[in-house]
C-alpha cells in the first residue's frame, strides 16, 4: 500500500498508472464499497493500480470553518478499510483554503493532473471545484480519461448515505446503521484508569479513551463486542455520564467484558456496537444499580446469542 499526499504546491508528478475513486468515504458504507468495487474492476481491465482519493481535513472544516466535526469513522480507519477492500494506493489531498478556491478545471489539471489517472469512479452526486461548480457530468466531459458514475445504492428507506447512518447512530438504531455499512459501528481506543467503581460492584469496566473525532452514539447501554488483540468478547457498554456513582462531565465509554479476566490497562481495544438496550439513568441506590446491571447482563447475553445464531 502506497500513501501519496498532494497539496496546492505539490510539484511531483506520479507516473504509476492508476484508476481511482474519489470522495470523503465517511463510514465506508455500501455505497462507498460499490465505488471501490468498480475502481478495482476498472484497474484490472486497464492493467494499472487501484487508488482511493480522499480529503484531509473534511472539506466542511475548510469551506465552512467548522470545528469539532465528528465522523462515523476516523481518517485512519477509512484508510484501513479501503486497503482491506483491496485498494492499493491512498491519495490524500491536503484540502486547504487555496485548494477549495480552485475552479473545476484547475482542480482537474493542477491537482488530479499530478496523478497518472487512467480512469476515475465517482458517485452521481460528486462535486468538485470552488462552490462545488464541477459535478460528475462536467468531469465526464473534461477529464480526458474514462469516468464511471455510480448511481445511488439504496435500501427500502432510500439512498444509503453517511448522513442517514449518522442519524441512526445518534438515535441508537445500531441494527439499521449496520445494515447500511455492511458491518457494525465501531470505536477504538486505549483502556485508561478509572475510579474502579464498577469493580467494587462486581462489574469491572474498561474505561476507553477514544478519539474526539468520533461521532458519539446515543447515550445509554449497548449490547456489544470488544476486541482485545485477536480475541473478541461479549460486552455491556455504557455511553454517558455514569450519574449514579461516578458522574463525569464528559461523555465516557465504559465496557464490561464478559468472561474476560485480563489486565486491560494500556491495551488497544475496539468496541463494536450491536444493539441499544436502554437509556442511562440515575438509580436511587447502589443495590438498585447492581440489580439492573445483572438484568442487563442477562438481556445482552440472550440478544448476542440470538445474533450469533443468525450470522453463523
Amino acid at each position: 500500500m502506497r500513501i501519496i499526499t498532494i497539496g496546492i504546491n505539490t510539484s511531483l508528478v506520479y507516473k504509476v498508472g492508476m484508476c481511482a475513486c474519489i470522495g470523503y468515504f465517511d463510514g465506508m458504507h455500501l455505497g462507498h464499497q460499490k465505488l471501490i468495487e468498480k475502481t478495482i474492476s476498472m484497474a484490472k481491465e486497464k492493467h494499472c493500480e487501484s487508488a482511493l482519493i480522499t480529503f484531509d481535513p473534511d472539506p466542511w472544516v475548510t469551506i465552512k470553518n467548522q470545528k469539532d466535526v465528528h465522523h462515523i469513522s476516523t481518517f485512519r480507519e477509512r484508510i484501513n478499510q479501503a486497503v482491506g477492500l483491496g485498494i492499493e494506493n491512498i491519495v490524500i489531498l491536503q484540502f486547504d483554503k487555496a485548494m477549495s478556491m480552485l475552479t473545476p478545471d484547475q482542480f482537474l489539471h493542477d491537482i488530479l493532473g499530478r496523478l497518472n489517472l487512467q480512469g476515475i469512479v465517482c458517485g452521481f452526486d460528486f462535486h468538485y471545484g470552488a462552490k462545488g461548480a464541477g459535478n460528475a457530468e462536467t468531469l465526464q466531459k473534461t477529464a480526458g480519461f474514462e469516468v464511471i458514475v455510480v448511481d445511488a445504492v439504496s435500501d427500502e428507506k432510500g439512498k444509503i448515505s453517511s448522513t442517514r447512518i449518522t442519524k441512526c447512530i445518534e438515535e441508537g438504531k445500531m441494527e439499521e446503521a449496520t445494515a447500511m455499512m455492511g458491518r457494525m459501528f465501531e470505536m477504538e481506543g486505549i483502556v485508561i484508569h478509572g475510579r474502579n467503581k464498577g469493580t467494587s460492584m462486581g462489574f469491572p469496566t474498561a474505561n476507553i479513551q477514544y478519539s474526539r473525532e468520533y461521532l458519539i452514539p446515543k447515550i445509554g447501554v449497548y449490547a456489544s463486542y470488544v476486541q482485545v488483540g485477536t480475541e473478541k468478547y461479549r460486552a455491556m457498554v455504557n455511553v454517558g455520564h455514569n450519574p449514579t456513582m461516578n458522574y463525569t462531565d464528559n461523555i465516557s465509554i465504559e465496557a464490561h467484558l464478559f468472561n474476560c479476566h485480563k489486565d486491560l490497562y494500556g491495551k488497544h481495544v475496539v468496541v463494536y456496537f450491536v444493539s441499544y438496550i436502554r437509556e442511562e439513568k440515575k438509580f436511587r441506590s447502589r443495590e438498585n444499580l447492581i440489580m439492573q446491571l445483572e438484568q442487563d447482563t442477562r438481556n445482552i447475553n440472550a440478544l448476542l446469542e440470538d445474533y450469533e445464531s443468525a450470522v453463523s
